[in-house]
């Protein structure tokens, strides 16, 4: 520990040994604690560095009261899975007696800046942002705003120092792979999702890993881009299917787009899994109600959307989190969708 601040702390160190040691002043510290914009680039990397060299941990105002609410933000809402989330952060309101705002902003600008401008209007307990990307502008404004952030199923890296919840997407993607290869199935289509979000890049990984690792050659022309939707899922597995060589099993890598490649597959004239297996990713309710009854990787949507919420309640409260990445476990659900090659 250096001089400055060992000679002047018997206890906690605070803000003014902090500013004293950096040769700053206490409201230069303080606007680097709350992410402010106006603040030198040197000066805020000499105050980061002596607030990480000491631990010191900003706490929440003493008495600060709770706004009673939490405030749920998607991309889009137009999804069976966004059900599963909101459900899971319902539970913990519910339990608590707060409120849940839910909102959404659809990757527009403008949008996010109307969503922001509601925000400073009124308060809120903290911000559960789904498969999205917290910009570091966005970041620092909840941060000057003291508002807790958690993030489920990130769009892109880690952002600063917020919490993320996702599922095992790696292992799960694997685990479906693996089952339909046990199933004797080689010529495998797979149907993403949306490249820019982890989530999808690492069910491809998992199809890829375990086709290599039961030495089946990786074919470009087996894998084809969707959405999460039906729409997508139709037409990956339709142009599955018109290939000269088509693949006897499909992993669509959400359950909505597996509806859609069981549509392609009955518009061909054929049937799953007689004449084509098929995998989805997610067990959405209605995945034991389709029929045939959907082979899935289950991801515990509901648990992910409780996990954040209560994530960021305890930021509210000021408590420390143990870690700042969770991954819940995917588990694949086997259906009557899949069957022998």
């Amino acid at each position: 520990m250096s001089q400055g601040i060992s000679g002047s702390l018997a206890g906690r160190v605070t803000i003014t040994a902090i500013a004293r040691e950096a040769g700053v002043s206490v409201p230069t510290v303080s606007r680097v604690l709350n992410g402010r914009a106006d603040v030198s680039p040197a000066t805020r990397e000499r105050v980061e560095a002596i607030l990480r060299e000491h631990g010191y941990r900003r706490r929440p105002a003493r008495g600060r009261a709770s706004s009673g609410l939490i405030d749920l933000v998607f991309n889009d809402l137009d999804s069976p899975w966004a059900v599963e989330i909101i459900r899971g952060v319902e539970e913990v309101a519910h339990a608590t007696g707060i409120g849940t705002v839910v909102s959404a902003i659809h990757d527009q600008s403008a949008s996010a800046r109307q969503w922001l401008s509601n925000l400073r209007a009124r308060a809120t307990d903290g911000v559960i942002f789904v498969t999205s990307d917290v910009t570091p502008p966005l970041h620092a404004e909840l941060r000057r705003l003291d508002i807790p952030v958690a993030v489920v199923d990130p769009a892109g890296g880690p952002v600063n120092d917020v919490p993320t919840i996702g599922a095992t997407n790696w292992a799960g993607g694997r685990a479906a792979t693996e089952h339909l290869l046990s199933l004797g199935h080689r010529r495998i289509g797979f149907i993403a999702g949306p490249e820019r979000l982890l989530c999808s890049r690492a069910r491809l990984d998992g199809y890829g890993a375990a086709l290599a690792a039961a030495g089946v050659a990786a074919d470009p022309e087996l894998v084809r881009p969707g959405d999460f939707y039906h729409e997508s899922g139709w037409a990956g597995a339709d142009a599955l299917l018109r290939l000269e060589r088509p693949p006897t099993a499909i992993f669509a890598s959400s359950d909505q787009m597996a509806f859609g490649a069981y549509e392609a597959v009955r518009r061909r004239g054929l049937r799953v899994p007689d004449d084509v297996s098929v995998v989805g990713f997610d067990d959405l309710p209605e995945s034991r109600w389709a029929s045939p009854p959907l082979t899935t990787v289950r991801q515990p949507l509901a648990e992910m959307g409780l996990l954040a919420a209560r994530t960021v309640l305890r930021l509210a409260r000021g408590e420390d989190l143990e870690t700042q990445r969770v991954e819940l476990a995917t588990e694949l659900v086997v259906r009557d969708s899949t069957a022998a090659a």
